[in-house]
């Protein structure tokens, strides 16, 4: 939903999160035409494809869902992968990180909340990534 929100700049309520999809998007950013290429996985991955989709990316949004503490419970592994990944030797210039940044997710759902802010950003300070909550 994140992703598509993101492309048509719409709410879209059905949104199936088992599906997995590749968006094509072009945007302005910074004055430059970027053109992205956005994995939205389905998040039930085995450890050896969440590691051939890790390969394949430039860059990550890690995403959790403030009223799902087992998400929030993954974003550490995930990040480690992430940077054990792409510091590996066999990488071409596996020396630089790509950007990674951690997302709350359904921030609104108060009510529902399983994970508090300050725990998303303790968490972004100890792995030393950026944080943002959302809706």
């Amino acid at each position: 939903a994140l992703t598509v929100r993101f492309i048509t700049r719409r709410f879209i309520g059905d949104y199936d999160p088992t599906l997995e999809m590749i968006y094509r998007h072009m945007a302005v950013i910074d004055g430059e035409m970027v053109h992205f290429e956005i994995l939205d996985t389905a998040g039930q991955e085995d450890s050896l494809q969440i590691e051939e989709k890790i390969k394949w990316g430039d860059g990550f949004a890690v995403v959790y869902s403030v009223t799902d503490r087992c998400s929030f419970d993954e974003v550490m592994r995930l990040c480690f992968l992430i940077n054990h990944i792409h510091s590996s030797p066999k990488r071409s210039g596996g020396s630089e990180q790509p950007p990674v940044v951690i997302v709350a997710n359904k921030k609104d759902l108060q009510f529902d909340r399983m994970v508090s802010t300050e725990d998303g950003e303790n968490l972004s300070k100890a792995l030393k990534l950026p944080f943002y909550e959302i809706s």
